[in-house]
């Protein structure tokens, strides 16, 4: 699963870590990335989404039904 957020579309940070001795070395910083189940009422049937901890609170505002009638406008294949 690859750390892409399908609403908010956070994708991983990339930067160094700097040691005591001021050593620097490739790292990342990965979005917090859940696979959910949403009951999409009006298709009548579920969806699965990988959406971070952001576009969870997004759902939960907006609602599923805004949501994926964004995701169709952007050509997100559901």
């Amino acid at each position: 699963m690859s750390a892409h957020c399908q609403v908010t579309g956070r994708r991983p940070g990339f930067g160094k870590s700097v040691s005591h001795s001021h050593t620097r070395t490739n790292r990342r910083w990965d979005p917090n990335i859940q696979k959910k189940t949403y009951y999409l009422a009006s298709a009548g049937r579920r969806i699965t989404l990988t959406v971070s901890a952001k576009g969870i609170k997004t759902i939960d505002r907006d609602g599923i039904e805004t949501v994926v009638a964004r995701l169709r406008a952007r050509g997100v294949k559901l």
